[in-house]
């Protein structure tokens, strides 16, 4: 049995697809979670089945933690002494880090004693910060093989006890070459890293016809209001666009940003050109929330407290609508996006350079076909997930075999 443990269930719309993926190849799985997710983002059944079964550590009453802790070195012997000790004397970023290290060492004496009673192949986490924590120290009591998948604020702005991680891993899955390159930089082993794309199911989109009509170009973007996306730069763009484009802009979307963004708009004199909706999109209205669109745009930024995202799912989903999409060279993207040929990449932070690439494909249609034909069939061939998943989904069942033997 795998046990899968992240912060928030299936809370996050990659988290759902990868373990409907598992259910999907028959892969024996438990979800384990350190708080409820507020929501879902999915219709789908198989989704809820998971949540309905998902395991939840919080909220964990400070009895619980001490007993816990109190029957740890009966219940996992030395293994208790080895990971206690990494916990108080382990390569940790600060005093602060080595605190919450301290504190999910005990919550996961807990969460280990209950997983005594439960067969365990490996434990995987969906993050590394918080729930990698939890997820090391109990695969450390537990004597079992652990791995992790990290992503971005978990390895930069909420970055803990990495590097000790890293050397812990069996393996480790990289979301992109710059992951593996900065795994690489990290210290890791070659031979632990494996890249595994965050797929989609491309099956579930199908090309949108584009439009050649003469009218205002559509442009459309989705996404959590947060400084990472880059939302603002977007604004800004549209603003340089005006008596140089037609156009009308829609943002989908809820978020801590959405006042802020809305205050932008409005001060720039844009609020008959852009439109924010102030609601995410569930999975299964992404299709018709892209044909609505003639341009995809997403300006990924590095945020001011580090944050950063990986490699966006919502711009594989508009390429695989056969969306032509403009985004940032940042992170992972380059991975998922051919500058010219599968989508149009920009600098960071520079919305001059974001309103030319909008301008140069709402003037050119052709140019519009040819990435939006280019980008659904690198998606398709790449980045669909029966497919960039077999490397992760192969480890799992090698797991659940060696469990077997055992």
């Amino acid at each position: 049995m795998i046990h899968y443990i992240t912060s928030n269930g299936v809370g996050n719309a990659w988290v759902g697809n990868e373990l409907m993926a598992l259910t999907k190849r028959g892969i024996p799985f438990t979800l384990h979670s350190l708080h409820r997710p507020e929501q879902t983002f999915f219709k789908s059944e198989t989704v809820a089945e998971i949540n309905r079964h998902t395991q939840f550590i919080y909220p964990i009453t400070v009895l619980a933690m001490i007993k816990g802790l109190a029957l740890a070195p009966f219940n996992f012997g030395e293994h208790f002494w080895f990971a206690i000790l990494n916990a108080f004397f382990g390569r940790k970023e600060s005093f602060t880090v080595r605190l919450k290290s301290i504190l999910h060492f005990v919550v996961a004496c807990s969460w280990a004693r209950s997983l005594q009673q439960q067969q365990v192949s490996h434990i995987h986490s969906q993050w590394i910060n918080s729930c990698g924590t939890v997820a090391m120290y109990g695969s450390w009591l537990l004597g079992k093989p652990f791995s992790f998948t990290g992503h971005a604020a978990d390895l930069f702005r909420e970055r803990c006890a990495l590097k000790d991680k890293i050397l812990r891993a069996d393996f480790i899955v990289c979301i992109s070459s710059f992951h593996r390159d900065f795994y690489l930089a990290e210290g890791a082993d070659s031979d632990k890293l494996i890249i595994v794309y965050c797929g989609i199911d491309t099956s579930v989109f199908s090309p949108v016809p584009q439009a050649i009509e003469d009218k205002p170009l559509r442009l459309i973007s989705a996404a959590r209001l947060v400084e990472k996306k880059g939302l603002g730069y977007l604004i800004e763009a549209c603003q340089k666009l005006v008596g140089q484009q037609s156009f009308i802009c829609t943002i989908a979307g809820d978020g801590p940003l959405l006042s802020d963004l809305q205050q932008q708009i409005d001060a720039l004199g844009l609020s008959a050109l852009v439109k924010l909706t102030g609601k995410p999109i569930l999975q299964e209205d992404i299709p018709a929330f892209m044909a609505s669109g003639d341009i995809y745009c997403l300006p990924c930024v590095w945020a001011q407290d580090r944050d950063v995202d990986g490699l966006p799912q919502m711009l594989m989903e508009a390429m695989a609508c056969g969306i032509p999409v403009i985004s940032t060279k940042l992170v992972g993207i380059p991975d998922l996006i051919e500058d010219g040929s599968s989508g149009l990449l920009v600098e960071p932070n520079d919305s001059a350079a974001l309103a030319q690439a909008i301008a140069q494909l709402g003037n050119d249609t052709g140019l519009r076909c040819r990435l939006a034909l280019q980008g659904r069939e690198s998606v398709v061939e790449c980045f669909d997930i029966t497919t960039c998943l077999e490397p992760l989904l192969n480890k799992f069942i090698q797991a659940n075999n060696q469990g077997l033997a055992q």
